[in-house]
């Protein structure tokens, strides 16, 4: 995922208007404001400062600023074409006092510790295969009482993923580092998490997924090419064919998750 002439960016141009099409304005992951909404059921971010890690196009990093009413909200991600997207989303949007983008390269995250009242993430950190040095640096930038909300794409189980699996990953063809969620929990539990917790979301979006597909096969198919192309359009067509197999099994299982850091003053 670092942008050089070996590592194009994986959500360019033509990703992020693809998404759009199908998820909204300004998201590159599914269920719009109201999923993001249920990661957060329960958190006052009012007054709060809020780091949104792997915040794609900005759209969940303009909402959670319109409708949750933190004081500051940053949208961190590593990939330039989609801070670019963001920050002038902002812009458009009367936002930029409130809400600021930062892009960097994949490592530790670029930022001072204990500096966020709530860390929050939705379907990123699947990117990340070092699920205990992410966990480690998300505790390390929270403040004592600082809660963690987020929503990823987990693998079902541990070990070898099956068949059907590993044919939806070649078709995605992106940097999953799925992992189980159970092996989330102990990771966050290591860093030093209390109050952990991990929820499926594999039934909602089953569903979800299954009228993606019936769309980008029908009436969202013109739309989808006028913005990206016929091959690109039936390349997702053909990955969203693949992903229902695994989200009938369960074996791919979408999973809320929050966690507080031990002290005073959680949100």
């Amino acid at each position: 995922m670092i942008e050089t002439s070996a590592h194009p960016p994986e959500y360019d141009e033509a990703a992020i208007r693809f998404l759009e099409v199908l998820w909204g304005e300004g998201y590159l992951s599914p269920g719009g404001p109201d999923e993001v909404d249920r990661v957060l059921a329960g958190v006052d971010l009012s007054g709060k400062r809020v780091l949104d890690i792997g915040c794609g196009a900005g759209g969940i990093t303009l909402h959670i600023a319109r409708t949750h009413r933190p004081a500051q909200i940053t949208g961190f991600d590593v990939e330039l074409p989609v801070i670019e997207h963001a920050r002038m989303a902002a812009e458009r949007a009367g936002l930029s006092d409130r809400v600021s983008f930062r892009q960097a390269a994949p490592g530790p995250l670029p930022f001072a510790d204990s500096s966020f009242d709530v860390v929050f993430s939705k379907d990123a950190l699947v990117h990340v295969a070092d699920k205990e040095a992410i966990f480690r640096d998300i505790f390390r930038v929270l403040v004592p009482g600082g809660v963690f909300a987020a929503s990823d794409w987990m693998i079902g189980h541990d070990g070898e993923p099956s068949d059907t699996m590993k044919d939806y990953l070649d078709a995605e063809g992106l940097s999953f580092g799925m992992a189980s969620a159970a092996r989330y929990l102990s990771a966050m539990a290591e860093a030093g998490f209390v109050e952990t917790k991990a929820e499926s979301r594999n039934e909602w979006y089953r569903d979800v997924a299954r009228g993606e597909l019936t769309r980008l096969r029908g009436p969202l198919r013109e739309k989808a090419v006028a913005a990206v192309g016929e091959a690109y359009v039936a390349k997702n067509i053909r990955t969203w064919t693949a992903m229902q197999k695994v989200l009938d099994t369960a074996e791919h299982c979408p999973t809320h998750l929050r966690g507080e850091k031990p002290g005073r003053g959680a949100p």
